[in-house]
Formats: C-alpha cells, structure tokens, sequence
C-alpha cells in the first residue's frame, strides 16, 4: 500500500510540475504534460534557463539547427512557445521504444533512400496550418572527427516548396558532443547562436549548402 501510495504521489507531482511549466499547445493534454517536464528538465539540468530563439511569424521560416547530440530536440523545445514538427529519419522514428514519443510530437519520418515526396507532402501540410516544421540539414549527428560541412539539399529544396526562409540555429554547449544517450545525462550548459533568416532565393546560391555547412559547425561567420 506504501508503495501504490508513493507512485500516485510521483505521478501526481510530475502531471503538477509538468501543466505548471507547459507553454506550448502541442493538442494533447498528455504532450502538454511531456512539454513542461521537458522545459524543466532543460532549464534546471542542462542550465538552459531563460534562453529562447525569436521565430519570426514574418517570414516564415524553416527552422534548421545543428544536431550534435541526443538532446538537441529537447532544447529546442525549450526555446520557443511553439510547437514543432521535427523532420526525423524514419529509422529513428520507428524505434519500439521512442515511436510513441515520437509520433505525439507530430514528427515527419522521412526515407533516407531518396523517397522523400510523402515526408515533403505533411512538411507542406503542416507549414500551410500555420505549424513550426524543422530539419536538421546536416544530415545526422555532428561529431569532430566525422565533420559534415556541406548541408544535405533537402532544406534548400523544402525551402523552394514552401517558400519559406531558413533560420540557422547553432547549438551550443552541449556536455556531451557526438552522443545520443551520455548527452542526456551529463549536464550542459546551453546557449544558442541564431543567423539572420535566408531567403528561398538566397538558398538557390551555388555556394550556400557549403557556406551553411559551414556555419553550423562554427568555421563561418556568416552564410550569405
């Protein structure tokens, strides 16, 4: 009895903690929950606190971060009051343990064998109603001695599709670079570069995928 008594008394406390700090409308309550126990978890554990990225609502934008670790999503989460439709590789996405997760968040599982039409089509879908869609154009997670200094072409091409402009984020101070699991445990402490949102016409430059490659991992200082 003890025991059923102290699980209620943990669930209860997270359902509290989590409808007290939820700020995005995710359409669920229990993704409401998961969003506010997400946003302590970032600010206390990795030291993100306050920090936020200004999504514009003019122009709209793609938002397109570096992916260094297994924790990027979570602080992206973190920094905005908006929900946002992750473009993920269906791979990732149909793992039995996270595909629940995964598809309350409303993520977009995308075929990394070049059929990526259906992936394009909910991206379409979802930027026409208005919703936050983001891609990590880098491909996967970045690691020094596996640099990926040149972008891969899906964000250039979303971007034509849907005319929207592209907001790099650069992700900093993550404590565990280049891992999925140690970066969720070993505190961080988060910051964030933002760069001036890139027009669909300025992402058609023969130079910008490598330029923006280059940013993301911090030798640019600028893309266009």
């Amino acid at each position: 009895m003890l025991v059923g008594l102290t699980l209620s008394f943990i669930v209860a406390l997270l359902l509290f903690i989590g409808h007290k700090n939820n700020q995005a409308d995710w359409g669920h309550w229990g993704t409401n929950i998961l969003d506010g126990l997400i946003r302590v978890y970032c600010r206390r554990f990795h030291r993100q606190g306050q920090q936020t990225i200004h999504i514009p609502d003019d122009p709209h934008v793609l938002l397109a971060p570096n992916h260094i670790s297994g924790i990027d999503p979570f602080v992206l989460i973190t920094a905005t009051r908006r929900p946002i439709r992750f473009m993920i590789a269906k791979e990732e996405y149909d793992k039995p343990v996270l595909n629940w997760m995964f598809r309350a968040a409303g993520c977009i599982p995308v075929n990394r064998d070049g059929r990526v039409e259906k992936a394009f089509r909910s991206a379409l879908r979802a930027i026409k109603a208005g919703e936050l869609v983001s891609l990590f154009p880098q491909g996967g997670i970045h690691r020094h001695d596996l640099p990926r200094e040149i972008i891969k072409p899906g964000i250039v091409r979303l971007s034509q599709l849907s005319d929207c402009h592209i907001l790099p984020v650069r992700i900093l101070g993550v404590g565990a670079p280049g891992t999925i699991a140690h970066s969720i445990i070993k505190r961080s402490n988060i910051t964030f570069v933002e760069h001036p949102p890139v027009s669909p016409e300025q992402a058609l430059d023969p130079g910008f995928r490598e330029a923006m490659g280059g940013w993301l991992v911090g030798k640019r200082d600028k893309i266009v």
